[in-house]
């Protein structure tokens, strides 16, 4: 291995504790640490471009450090996300201020992802002093942890431009193995509207709680069907895809016809066709739900909303992103994971891609959340082995 420079390693260090100082929570406004971040690479020397929400408080940056000499190499694309999940009661330190104990960094958001951001920020001035023979991109996006909302407006962006080639490695927490596939995610909440009344006359009433009940159970009915549509020699675990129903909320007392009630549910499935087969069969029931509710009242209804929908990243045989990150680690072993990133999104404009970065996905989400500091020099490591990729022989 490459000896780290110290100085390189505090410098990942103190950009990690001003990354956590940022409270980045999903669905908040992110231009504060947007701003920091491009503020570092302008310094490098980096071209940048920003692509926001409707409502200009949430926002991705693009930014670029280009190859000192027209070449054919492959741009790679160092992809992480900037914000968090909330946090909760039981932490040992405030989760937004950054502790250094035990040999690893405590702080929301320091395993899941802002210590690949960080690794990556404090090499961009490395890259910046190196002979590039190709362009190195730094993508970072909001809300991911919120079913991917912010990627796909950066990557309509990216199509525009016609930046639609390259190597992409998503620096999701792997402990620097490579991640070659995921299932989706898809995410919904159902809202159904009745008609309110006493309910000691259930029928002069519309119950959207129960017709949403019947919705639930359609769902239960469409779950052992994916099961069975488990397709051979599938690498999963579960190996077939799942829904769950995450909550069902409606209804204001015991003796009032729920006029109201709404269902948060997700699939994650194996491939595309459950995806869509399991969203005709349950749209299709829900207007004969409908039908049913609006004989009694003409203004009931039935609403399905998409939180999001990540697509499924799919295993390559032939992945020049598997590959370059194996000639750099030696490491050839290609595993999948249960949880969803943005990797998919990159792969279906046609970059390759890989899921590849320091920590470990058992520490993400928690009380207490860490990073281990060898996991930060691990991935300076990995950075240099990029570097050394990337100059002008």
């Amino acid at each position: 291995m490459v000896k780290i420079d110290n100085i390189l390693f505090e410098k990942s260090i103190n950009i990690l504790k001003d990354l956590i100082s940022f409270k980045t929570i999903s669905g908040e406004n992110n231009s504060s640490i947007i701003n920091y971040c491009e503020n570092i690479l302008k310094k490098c020397g980096a071209s940048s471009f920003k692509v926001f929400d409707q409502d200009k408080k949430r926002v991705n940056l693009f930014a670029t450090l280009k190859a000192k000499k027209s070449n054919k190499f492959d741009p790679i694309i160092l992809s992480g996300h900037t914000d968090v999940v909330p946090v909760s009661k039981g932490w040992s330190s405030d989760p937004f201020v950054a502790e250094i104990r035990d040999d690893k960094v405590f702080g929301r958001g320091s395993c899941d992802m802002k210590g690949f951001l960080a690794c990556s920020l404090a090499f961009a001035e490395v890259f910046s002093k190196s002979s590039l023979s190709r362009d190195i991109h730094f993508s970072l996006t909001f809300d991911e942890e919120t079913a991917c909302i912010g990627a796909p407006l950066l990557i309509k962006e990216l199509k525009k431009r016609n930046i639609t080639n390259g190597i992409c490695i998503v620096g999701e927490p792997t402990k620097i193995k490579i991640i070659d596939s995921h299932k989706g995610c898809y995410e919904y909440t159902t809202y159904f509207e009745g008609l309110a009344g006493h309910s000691s006359k259930p029928n002069d009433g519309v119950n959207a709680a129960e017709f949403a009940s019947r919705y639930v159970g359609k769902l239960m009915k469409l779950r052992k069907e994916l099961k069975n549509r488990q397709p051979k020699n599938s690498i999963f675990d579960p190996a077939y895809s799942t829904l769950s129903v995450g909550g069902i909320f409606g209804g204001i007392a015991h003796n009032v016809i729920a006029d109201k009630c709404h269902v948060n549910w997700e699939t994650r499935p194996v491939n595309k066709e459950d995806g869509i087969f399991l969203n005709h069969e349950i749209d299709k029931y829900a207007n004969e739900l409908l039908t049913e509710m609006k004989k009694k009242f003409s203004g009931s209804s039935i609403r399905k909303e998409i939180i999001g929908e990540i697509i499924g990243f799919d295993r390559v045989t032939n992945s020049k992103a598997c590959e370059f990150v194996s000639s750099i680690t030696g490491d050839n072993e290609r595993e999948v994971v249960s949880f969803g990133t943005e990797a998919g999104l990159f792969q279906e404009i046609g970059i390759s891609t890989v899921v590849c970065g320091p920590g470990s996905i058992e520490q993400a989400h928690k009380i207490d959340e860490f990073i281990e500091i060898s996991e930060i020099k691990k991935c300076l490591f990995f950075l240099d082995g990029v570097k050394n990729k990337s100059i002008i022989n």
